[in-house]
């Protein structure tokens, strides 16, 4: 299977939603940026912000919507069509509230479960064909409690575990980036020690 050329990370702009469950995805692309050293531009004839980084060898671009989430299809099919690049190239990463928090999941193709910004970039593309990065958020245990769980901040120990399950995803994304998926998602879905 081919590498990765884009990685998308989902969440809503603006200082209220910086850390949100929600913006799990924002997390996950800043400390990728953060450990490769760049800065975020706005690009927008993409409606986002973006960043080149060079991977395990390779260029990829990383990309962080400007638009709110449930339009984040319109800047990811913007992004794919300018730089050419395969849905199947690119991982969305995202919050997910089917996962315990401190669980980090790859996953490839599938509906959104839900999740708005992947519902949206579905419509966008017509299919599903791309990676995802699912980020555990854990489920408030009812569904009139998500909107605010999804939109509330973490307590101290929720984040330190999102913030944990990002640093696993991190660990594994040269091999994502070269294409070799089963041995990264080996590595992140065996339970450590």
């Amino acid at each position: 299977m081919a590498g990765l050329r884009l990685i998308v990370g989902l969440g809503n702009p603006g200082a209220e939603y910086a850390r949100t469950r929600h913006n799990a995805g924002f997390w996950f692309l800043d400390a990728l940026a953060s450990q490769a050293g760049v800065r975020f531009g706005l690009e927008s004839k993409l409606f986002g912000e973006t960043a080149k980084i060079d991977l395990a060898g390779r260029t990829v671009w990383l990309l962080r919507p400007a638009t709110f989430m449930n339009a984040s299809g319109r800047s990811v099919s913007a992004a794919l069509r300018y730089w050419k690049i395969d849905p199947e190239e690119a991982l969305l990463a995202h919050d997910e509230l089917d996962l315990d928090t401190g669980t980090a999941r790859l996953k490839f193709d599938g509906g959104h479960g839900g999740q708005n910004g992947l519902r949206d970039t579905i419509q966008h593309l017509g299919h599903g064909k791309f990676h995802r990065l699912r980020i555990g958020i854990g489920h408030p245990g009812h569904k009139d409690k998500v909107t605010p769980w999804v939109l509330g901040r973490p307590g101290k120990d929720d984040e330190a575990s999102m913030l944990r399950a990002i640093d696993d995803a991190l660990g594994v994304m040269p091999l994502a980036v070269n294409g070799d998926f089963a041995e990264a998602m080996k590595r992140l879905h065996t339970p450590k020690p």
